[in-house]
């Protein structure tokens, strides 16, 4: 149980074949916290829960669970699991960076990176245990950036594919939703209700930063992949000026 009794448990549907225990090993026996080092792992702590679809495959949807370390003021690196209770899944990796460190990148390596203007003022990505003051303040450093993911195990089910329960497959890149009514109904409704979250007041909350969302690119990259959308506030395409 999250020490925050307001970070409601996301478990995962996936535990992994394997016979029960672990390595033994002297070394662990003796304590491996005293032996080894963690360091790389310290600062893992800004968490955050939003949607990701594959890239050029709408229906291939899903939640994630991004636990992020903030390198610098312009960069942000996390690790993805599919819920955040003990025995969660390591699903992928996600990279985040600002609009000029985005704009240093070449054209071709811009296209893997995904804009976020939609995920903030959507309300959609939470970040669940701050309140909503705190959350808009940490949201109001994403404005404008853009992340580049991979997911490289697809542990629940994703439109018409089933959950594996090992990570099998080549890497998958992964977009982000850029207008109402992309990510899929029954997906958002289930994350809402079992962690207790809403996206209304977090757009209400948000929107005092539309005056500093940017044309971004790559919003229009899924745009016809879609249907019965509309269009987010402060969310434009870069390259042709449309929401």
């Amino acid at each position: 149980m999250p020490l925050n009794p307001t970070v409601h448990d996301r478990r995962t549907g996936v535990t992994p074949p394997g016979e029960p225990g672990g390595f033994e090993l002297a070394l662990l026996d003796r304590g491996a916290d005293v032996l080894q080092t963690s360091a790389p792992l310290r600062g893992f702590d800004v968490y955050v829960v939003g949607f990701h679809c594959v890239k050029g495959e709408p229906d291939v949807q899903m939640e994630a669970h991004h636990f992020c370390k903030v390198v610098n003021a312009e960069m942000l690196q996390c690790v993805l699991f599919d819920g955040n209770t003990a025995d969660a899944n390591l699903i992928g990796i996600e990279y985040i960076v600002s609009e000029r460190l985005f704009d240093s990148l070449s054209e071709a390596e811009q296209a893997s990176w995904h804009p976020h203007n939609h995920e903030v003022f959507s309300g959609e990505l939470v970040a669940p245990g701050l309140p909503i003051a705190v959350e808009t303040e940490l949201m109001g450093h994403l404005v404008n950036s853009y992340g580049k993911t991979w997911h490289t195990w697809h542990s629940t089910p994703m439109g018409s594919q089933p959950a594996h329960d090992l990570p099998i497959g080549d890497p998958m890149l992964m977009w982000s939703f850029n207008r109402e009514g992309e990510v899929d109904s029954a997906l958002q409704q289930d994350r809402n209700q079992a962690m207790r979250t809403d996206p209304e007041p977090r757009k209400e909350s948000r929107a005092k930063y539309l005056d500093r969302a940017r044309p971004q690119r790559g919003v229009g990259t899924m745009r016809d992949a879609f249907t019965g959308t509309t269009p987010t506030p402060g969310v434009v395409d870069a390259d042709d000026g449309r929401p």
